[in-house]
């Protein structure tokens, strides 16, 4: 006997059940994002206060004015070549994940071929991409073809007339002697 086709097994647990335990889901979900967007805002806050504490401009002079302005500007240059190093290691491991999951496509054997365009290439051309600079000249591929006599073609014609019409030789052809002559024939 052979096995049915799979079915799929009941679910044992109810509809409305599996729709509040979706629900549940859902809600944790939605608290554990706002919890980590709560945190991420802290974590910025504290880290503007430890590199950014505020600035006291009150009762300076001109030249500790100056001086506090060249420190801002040796922070914010600071702050723009560690970003530039971080934007290049981005790039960096962004080209190594593409690479990696171009080979992991080859090795997987799933790999998805472009859409080819049509391109028109003539004889000559296309005997030069395939053997190069190898191939002298253009060669005339016409020159293998077989050659067709016009003797032949009225040969053939006349077969054709003999044979084709069946008009004639109906009544000659009828019964046994008809029969007899063309296997003599």
């Amino acid at each position: 006997m052979a096995p049915k086709a799979e079915a799929k097994p009941k679910s044992k647990i109810s509809a409305s059940r599996k729709l509040s335990l979706k629900i549940l889901l859902l809600t944790r979900a939605t608290e554990q994002l706002e919890a980590e967007k709560a945190a991420r805002e802290e974590e910025k806050v504290r880290y503007l206060g430890e590199k950014l504490p505020p600035l006291q401009l009150t009762g300076l002079n001109m030249d500790e004015m100056q001086k506090l302005c060249k420190q801002i500007h040796a922070k914010i240059d600071k702050v723009d070549e560690e970003r530039y190093d971080y934007e290049a290691k981005v790039i960096k491991n962004n080209r190594d994940i593409n690479e990696l999951n171009l080979k992991v496509q080859d090795l997987g054997g799933k790999f998805k071929k472009p859409a080819l365009r049509k391109v028109r290439v003539s004889a000559d051309e296309m005997l030069k991409a395939l053997f190069g600079s190898k191939n002298k000249g253009s060669m005339d591929l016409r020159a293998n073809l077989k050659s067709v006599k016009k003797e032949d073609i009225k040969q053939e014609k006349e077969l054709n007339l003999e044979v084709g019409d069946w008009r004639k030789n109906v009544e000659a052809m009828s019964g046994m002697e008809g029969r007899k002559k063309m296997f003599d024939a």
